[in-house]
């Protein structure tokens, strides 16, 4: 994508550090450098304000990345890419069928209506609900591990979304400030709504949930 884009040796391309390492990795292979923008704390990409902050006459495009089937303001960064004259390239995951969708929104649904003690995320226009990604309260990254071990241990298959932001692995290790990134990595935590789950599981889901949420303060 980058190198047919002409981005090349001595670039910068400004990439998302919440999510998997696949962009800054491309980056690097075509001869950039990857620099690191933070993200909107309710959409979890990136920030066109973060991302101006970081520009410099260097810098030759910005990967956008939609995240959990919720999409950036592609907008914003768009009228920002042709102000100060980058590309704009977006990645986002396979959304799925029309069908797996539709019910994938009908369960999230069902978790906004009734779930406690955890944030829940904003649907905003077009959420598909590659992932139901909530916010634990508490003391961020100690109280959400252990929330989902707890979850795990009554049954709930929830995943944590971004162990380690890419500016803190060791190959891209950057000192940066990224507040709003270091914040989801510690906080987020991915509920089951797969197609396939029954009435029953999502009962299973809320039930654990509250159980646990309200045994902590709210965060926000």
């Amino acid at each position: 994508m980058l190198r047919a884009a002409g981005v090349g040796l001595g670039d910068e391309v400004i990439v998302p550090a919440f999510g998997n390492t696949e962009v800054a990795e491309e980056v690097a292979r075509v001869g950039g450098m990857p620099v690191f923008a933070d993200v909107d704390p309710v959409s979890y990409c990136l920030d066109a304000l973060a991302v101006e902050s970081v520009v410099t006459p260097r810098t030759a495009a910005v990967v956008v990345v939609h995240r959990f089937g919720r999409l950036a303001d592609i907008g914003r960064l768009r009228e920002l890419g042709a102000r100060r004259g980058l590309l704009v390239l977006e990645e986002g995951d396979g959304e799925g069928a029309v069908d797996e969708i539709a019910q994938r929104r009908e369960r999230a649904a069902y978790l906004d209506a009734r779930l406690r003690g955890v944030r829940t995320p904003d649907g905003g226009d077009g959420h598909t609900y590659q992932q139901y990604v909530v916010r634990v309260p508490g003391n961020g990254r100690p109280d959400r591990d252990a929330f989902a071990r707890a979850l795990r241990g009554k049954g709930v298959a929830c995943r944590v979304p971004v162990k380690v932001p890419v500016h803190r692995l060791p190959e891209f290790r950057r000192c940066v400030s990224l507040p709003e990134t270091e914040r989801a990595a510690g906080e987020t935590l991915a509920l089951p709504v797969d197609a396939a789950l029954t009435k029953r599981d999502m009962q299973r889901i809320v039930s654990a949930c509250n159980a646990l949420g309200g045994l902590l303060q709210p965060a926000y």
